[in-house]
């Protein structure tokens, strides 16, 4: 073979290949499934089959990359309710956001997974979590601040962050007082929010 028709052939393959190599569809997968174990292992009144495993940072870059994905799966639903809730004060409040998710994922009194306790409500308003039935896009717009809400979303998962809300299950930005904060026990404040239990709910 001619060496010129080789390298034609090489670079025909060459697309190939590449598309083989970042083709995040596969990995993808994986760590949805990963994260549908993980929210199992919090939920308390499921079964968990599957072995536990912890989900990687690069897993979870190739879920959502562009923050438009439908919100079906766990990472994308806990990074978008991090996101849309604290995307403007990273840190402690985008951590406090997730702890409350997870505390509510982990009560009997909330769904089983971190969609539906992320949708709660829609069906009749007010909803839980207002940004997902304020009648606004629910795209990513800040793309920086959505990598890191998808990695406290990941560590949340893993069970890595600690509760920095001291159970709390409910929460309100500090510009607002809604009616129930005065029958429930607050339990942590930073720097946008105040975090809050009913009375007798253990931390």
């Amino acid at each position: 073979m001619s060496p010129f028709r080789s390298v034609g052939w090489f670079l025909l393959a060459l697309p190939v290949a590449a598309l083989a190599v970042v083709n995040p569809a596969p990995q993808a997968g994986e760590a949805a499934r990963k994260a549908e174990v993980l929210e199992q292992v919090v939920a308390p009144d499921v079964e968990v089959t599957e072995p536990v495993e912890p989900l990687s940072e690069q897993e979870v870059e190739v879920l959502d990359p562009e923050g438009n994905d439908p919100l079906e799966e766990p990472i994308t639903c806990l990074a978008r309710t991090i996101y849309w809730e604290a995307k403007g004060v990273p840190g402690l409040d985008m951590e406090s956001v997730a702890n409350v998710v997870i505390n509510r994922l982990a009560s009997e009194e909330f769904p089983n997974s971190v969609c539906e306790v992320v949708k709660q409500g829609s069906e009749q308003s007010p909803c839980q979590f207002s940004w997902w039935c304020d009648g606004r896009p629910d795209e990513v717009v800040e793309g920086d601040a959505y990598e890191v809400a998808k990695d406290v979303a990941r560590q949340a998962l893993n069970q890595e962050l600690p509760d920095h809300t001291n159970g709390a299950l409910y929460f309100h930005d500090r510009t607002v007082h809604p009616p129930w904060a005065d029958e429930y026990l607050l339990t942590a404040e930073t720097e946008a929010f105040i975090f809050y239990r009913p009375n007798g709910t253990p931390p």
